[in-house]
């Protein structure tokens, strides 16, 4: 492969529902152009891009793949991404590093959910696309159909440049509306041979050629005057004018096939080197000073200063850590020096090369659009920023999406501890939409991510590449315990067993306070029937008694201790005495103040399409939450309410089963409530019988 200018690089995010055809698409690419021998497949573990054993054993994409491919003088790096929603974060990091997009649509399945929200994020970033409507000899295939759906949730129609001839088993060929020409697929690598349009399509082959024509005009007041004149554009003209509303994001350009029969793929590979933008066509990228904080903008040029984004990471245990990043002013080089803006820190890239898909081409120089990879860097990270020393910038990251799901996880074998915790910080390195916390409370370690499928992902691993095993379960909810009653209670140590004895004698008043206000302790002592020494020890022990509960052994929390009496022993009194004294009043106090269970609640945000609506809320009724708000979203409906921490542990699974995989949801902590009494019950069973 020869050396580019900027002006023809293509560097183009596939995206998609999961399950449309992404990869076979990619692997259709390579194969049809030469870049490889043989047409990968993802059912039989030959494919190029979706090579980790676990997207494999699932046939889905989980990683983001990268790979590039010649053709018509044109350089295309292609972006496979992954089309589940546990691994969206890769997915909106590839799109943020992309100047264009194939959005694949089954054409049985139509718009699904996913589709929907990489729709979103390419809006937010105004990215042009085209549309690829895979699978059409399926059966069940319908391209008028999707046609419809696209407009419906999409909320844009796609501009049809190719109309498919037949559908189903009898799916033989396309019509290109553009040279008015029958294209025959006429070989399994893709070729077809020009023929006339037959003749029981003319129909719709002049009103679909009209719509095209028409789209394209509206988009170019020059054309549009030559089209109201003569009523007609030229091929040449409606290509230049598809370009032009394409990039400026006002055309959509729609054709179809089959990538697993490599059908219809040249077509795309035409219209992805013609009408998707270069680096140069989507122009300066802006950023802020890091030193000034004003907003300065880069240029797609070679004597612009260096900078690029990072936007992903690769744990490898033999390699080291990869890291792929994109130029998008500048040059660069192995070896030549650069500023990560984002940690404030220097390094210094080793070998830099082009990934294809798992393999590695060395290259000498970088220019801006490059997507290339560089091994072993010590500090920088996926959505870093890394630029010029001399000319600092930084670029706005890719906001984390908050985890959704967590599991307690426990090392099968003892000591494996300390290699958890190595070997979860490398993979949060590659996916930072997992986290790893202690929670105090509960003494447990807590793996936080997107779904089941992306927790049991991230276990198979860290077994496969760090050798390390662990054990899932549910997180136990960290209930507390308060009262709702006062009262008052003597505590009282003496003890004597020859020689010095220990004496400690306390009265306390134990009342509420209201909830969220912690721990308050007073001193009201008067005419020293407790010297000022031993007070501190008083409240030590209570504190320390309160970290475990009378009614399930949970901590003790928003509550008042008043220290008000007691006595002393001139020789037998101490700070212990004292502490243990303060320690037994509290414990006894506390059960005369009709103690109760409290529980966590989150405040939760439920994005839904509007049919689910009945459904979703009767299901939150269900868990005990309830509902403070709805908004609307775009075409979707907000829900916003509140619900125990306990009744959702499961609610990804949950809410994707209940809305066809289209609803989402976030959740944050609140604050904690009363658990009823029935339930509260059960709670206080199961805690004593773990004890025992």
């Amino acid at each position: 492969m020869g050396k580019y200018e900027s002006t023809s690089l293509r560097n183009v995010a596939v995206i998609g529902h999961g399950g449309t055809g992404k990869t076979s698409l990619c692997e259709s690419f390579l194969f049809i152009s030469g870049k490889s021998d043989r047409l990968g497949r993802v059912d039989d573990g030959t494919s190029n891009l979706d090579f980790e054993p676990e997207e494999q054993k699932r046939h889905i994409s989980i990683s983001s793949a990268t790979s590039f491919f010649d053709w018509d003088k044109y350089k295309v790096n292609i972006l496979d991404t992954p089309g589940d929603a546990n691994f969206f974060m890769d997915t909106k990091n590839c799109l943020r590093v992309a100047d264009g997009a194939v959005v694949v649509i089954d054409a049985v399945g139509g718009v699904e959910f996913q589709t929907e929200k990489v729709w979103e994020f390419s809006d937010e970033l105004s990215l042009p696309r085209l549309i690829y409507i895979n699978k059409m000899d399926r059966e069940r295939a319908d391209f008028f159909k999707i046609l419809d759906d696209i407009k419906k949730r999409l909320g844009r129609k796609g501009t049809v440049c190719y109309l498919p001839i037949g559908s189903e088993e009898s799916f033989k060929g396309l019509v290109d509306l553009i040279n008015m020409k029958a294209l025959i697929f006429d070989d399994p690598g893709g070729k077809f041979k020009k023929e006339d349009i037959p003749s029981d399509m003319s129909g719709e082959v002049k009103k679909y050629r009209e719509t095209l024509v028409e789209d394209i005009a509206e988009c170019d007041e020059e054309l549009m005057d030559k089209y109201l004149e003569t009523g007609e554009l030229s091929a040449e003209e409606i290509k230049n004018g598809l370009r032009k509303g394409v990039i400026s994001g006002e055309l959509i350009p729609l054709t179809c096939g089959s990538a697993i029969n490599n059908t219809g793929i040249i077509s795309l590979m035409d219209m992805i080197v013609s009408y998707l933008p270069s680096p140069v066509d989507r122009g300066a990228v802006k950023g802020k000073n890091p030193d000034s904080d004003e907003i300065e903008e880069r240029t797609p040029e070679t004597t612009s200063p260096f900078s690029a984004m990072v936007f992903k990471t690769v744990a490898d245990p033999y390699a080291g850590k990869l890291t792929l990043f994109r130029v998008f002013s500048g040059t660069a080089d192995s070896d030549s020096g650069f500023y990560n803006t984002s940690r404030k820190i220097s390094e210094k890239f080793g070998n830099i090369f082009y990934l294809d898909g798992k393999n590695q081409k060395p290259v000498e120089l970088l220019i801006p659009g490059d997507i290339a990879a560089v091994a072993k860097l010590k500090e920088t990270a996926t959505g870093n920023t890394i630029c010029s020393e001399e000319a600092k910038i930084i670029f706005e990251e890719v906001p984390l999406v908050p985890s959704l799901m967590s599991f307690a996880i426990e090392a099968k074998s003892r000591g494996d501890e300390e290699k958890i915790i190595t070997s979860l910080n490398r993979l949060i390195e590659e996916d930072p939409t997992l986290s790893i916390r202690r929670e105090e409370q509960t003494k447990e370690m807590i793996l936080s991510g997107m779904g089941q499928v992306h927790i049991e992902v991230t276990i198979e691993k860290m077994k496969r590449k760090f050798g390390v095993e662990v054990e899932l379960r549910q997180p136990k909810i960290p209930y507390r315990e308060t009262i709702k009653g006062k009262t008052q209670v003597q505590g009282k140590y003496k003890k004597q067993s020859g020689g010095r004895g220990q004496y400690g004698d306390t009265w306390l008043e134990i009342e509420p306070l209201p909830r969220g206000k912690g721990f308050e302790f007073v001193d009201k002592i008067v005419g020293g029937s407790i010297p000022k020494q031993y007070i501190p020890a008083v409240e030590k022990g209570i504190v320390e008694a309160m970290g475990e509960g009378v009614v399930a052994g949970y901590p003790v929390v928003d509550i008042k201790v008043s220290l008000y009496d007691g006595s002393f022993h001139t020789v037998d009194s101490s700070e212990m005495a004292f502490k243990i004294a303060g320690s037994m009043g509290f414990k006894k106090g506390i059960l005369q103040c009709q103690p109760t269970l409290l529980e966590p609640i989150v405040s939760i945000s439920i994005e839904i399409p509007g049919e689910y609506m009945g459904d979703v809320i009767g299901d939150l009724n269900g868990r005990r939450g309830r509902v403070l708000g709805m908004d609307t979203k775009g075409s979707n409906q907000l829900i916003n309410g509140q619900v125990p921490l306990a009744e959702i542990l499961t609610y990804a699974a949950d809410l994707r089963s209940m809305t066809s995989g289209r609803g989402t949801f976030t959740f944050e902590h609140s604050h904690y409530e009363e658990v009823p009494a029935q339930i509260a019950e059960k709670i206080i069973a199961k805690s004593k019988n773990e004890e025992e």
